[in-house]
Order: C-alpha cells, then sequence, then structure tokens
C-alpha cells in the first residue's frame, strides 16, 4: 500500500512515466533498504522517507530542465546516487557519469545500477576536479558551496549549449544562500516550493549558474 502510495506521488508530478520506468522507481525502496543496512549511504531517519527527501527532490532537477537525449551529465559527490540515478531513470537517453571519493558509496552507486539494469549511468570512486571528459551540466546536492563547485567544475563544461537552459551548474540547495551566491551574479533560483506541495520543499531551490 505504502509503494502505491508513493507511486501516485511520483505519477502525480511525472504523468508521463514509461511501465520501465515505475518498475525501476518502485525498486529504490528495496534496494536502497537493502544496502542502507549495510552501508550508512542515506541517512536512518530519512530512509522511511527516501522517495521524497531524495527521490523526489532530486528529480526537482527536471522539473528546471529536460535533458536532451546524448547530453553529458556529471554528478558531483553523488553518495548513494541522488541526484543521478533518479535522473538517469527519468531520462534514460541522456549519458550519466556519477563521481564521488568515498569509495563505499561509489559500491552502492553500482549494485544500484546493476540491479535496476542501467545502461545510462557510469560510476567512478574518484573526486570532481580529476574526472576526464566535457559535460552538458553538472548536477549535485548539498555537496559544497558554490564557488568551489565552480573551480572543480568550469573547465569540464561543453561551451554549445543545446538545452533550455545554458549549460553550468545545476544545485539542489536551501537556505539563504545570499553570501553564497553573491559574486555569481547570472545564477538563477528556482523554488521547488512552486512546484512540489509537500512541506519538505518549502526551504529548497535549485540552483542554476551558467559556466558556457
Amino acid at each position: 500500500m505504502w509503494l502505491i502510495t508513493i507511486m501516485e506521488l511520483l505519477e502525480t508530478y511525472f504523468p508521463d512515466l514509461s511501465d520501465g520506468q515505475k518498475d525501476h522507481f518502485r525498486a529504490l525502496d528495496g534496494l536502497y533498504r537493502h544496502w542502507n543496512d549495510q552501508i550508512n549511504v542515506v541517512s536512518r531517519k530519512d530512509i522511511d522517507a527516501l522517495y521524497e527527501r531524495h527521490v523526489l527532490h532530486s528529480l526537482g532537477i527536471a522539473k528546471v530542465v529536460a535533458f536532451n537525449g546524448g547530453a553529458r551529465i556529471l554528478d558531483v559527490g553523488t553518495g548513494g546516487g541522488f541526484p543521478g540515478i533518479p535522473l538517469a531513470i527519468l531520462f534514460p537517453e541522456t549519458e550519466f557519469v556519477l563521481v564521488d571519493s568515498i569509495g563505499k558509496k561509489i559500491k552502492v552507486v553500482h549494485e544500484v545500477v546493476d540491479s535496476l539494469g542501467l545502461r545510462n549511468v557510469s560510476a567512478f570512486h574518484k573526486r570532481a576536479e580529476l574526472t576526464q571528459g566535457k559535460y552538458d551540466f553538472v548536477v549535485t546536492r548539498a555537496v559544497t558551496r558554490m564557488e568551489g563547485l565552480v573551480t572543480w567544475t568550469h573547465q569540464k563544461i561543453l561551451n554549445e549549449s543545446s538545452h533550455s537552459l545554458v549549460n553550468g551548474i545545476l544545485a539542489l540547495k536551501g537556505g539563504d544562500l545570499t553570501d553564497e551566491l553573491g559574486r555569481f551574479r547570472k545564477s538563477s533560483i528556482y523554488k521547488l516550493s512552486d512546484i512540489f506541495n509537500e512541506p519538505f520543499f518549502e526551504t529548497k531551490v535549485v540552483v542554476h549558474v551558467p559556466l558556457a
């Protein structure tokens, strides 16, 4: 019954999910409960709110920009796979590269990706600044201040943009960002409370910093 309610929540905001995507989203609960018992990648108090506080939160980025097929997205500090794995389920034709400096977290990502059979995800135990390649966007969630993110990733952004937003960083953040974003005058803030009705999202935002 609980999973039915959760899927109804996701389908409220994403009504065009395929049966395969629904199956993948349903499977996340069991997979993360299993691996979280062995390697703590989601806080114990949050595991029962996985879909709201982790899955739906990650998908907030998709409400700001829809990734094109063939686009390349770098998830910096992915932890247990957020926001990268939910976004990869939603955008199966987009390539996602997930990196984290903590090896045990990447182990969980590999296990979840393999269990779901996601072919558009690769994951590496690596620091962001050492990651190779060029990307349309960098996505991240509560990793570090924007200045650090830009320093680590600005040279990894493709110069030519092909989305509704200019290539750059899409960061899930919260709280007062006045000081943090002061030097990034071209940044934009999208309030998730304007998109999702749940109280959890009242202070949550997506920050876009164009870098192309």
